[in-house]
């Protein structure tokens, strides 16, 4: 009975320290300034002022974060969960290209694909790369916003 109760907190004390490495060997996971001055915007209305991308590992997948300012000074605040299996994951809050939704797949350890929908119909796919040195994720979008009008992005990001 001693060698169980001594054993349980090495386990828990394991699991811990497992899943820590596991967050930490996941390029995506972290948080991630835009910088503004070197993406591009393509029929999109202006840039934001700023935006933070929080990502934090929950599960199979993540849980990412964008909060920020638009450029007319309204906030940006919305999330999403995806187990990065190509399902729609519901977006909570208001994206600002006017999806609903958003179907992620892993692609390799440092790319993602993601197709944003509106009820149910595809708006525009993505493409998220983090750097070989983990410093920059460069964010590639081509579609159509939640009014039909065509857009494309092409954000780069820092992380802090």
């Amino acid at each position: 009975m001693k060698r169980i109760l001594a054993l349980i907190p090495v386990v828990a004390l394991s699991l811990f320290v497992s899943g820590v490495s596991l967050a930490q060997e996941n390029p995506f996971v972290g948080t991630w300034k835009l910088n503004v001055a070197k993406s591009k915007f393509t029929g999109m209305p202006q840039p934001p002022k700023s935006e933070t991308r929080t990502v934090v590992a929950q599960g199979d997948g993540l849980k990412v974060t964008y909060e920020g300012i638009a450029a007319d000074g309204s906030p940006i605040s919305y999330s999403y969960t995806t187990n990065l299996d190509g399902k729609d994951a519901p977006i909570s809050g208001r994206q600002p290209n006017g999806s609903d939704s958003v179907a992620v797949t892993r692609v390799d350890a440092n790319t993602t694909t993601g197709i944003n929908k509106k009820a149910g119909k595809t708006l525009y796919t993505a493409r998220a790369a983090v750097s070989k040195d983990g410093k920059v994720l460069t964010m590639t979008m081509k579609g159509m916003n939640g009014e039909g009008q065509p857009i494309s992005a092409m954000t780069v990001w820092d992380k802090q």
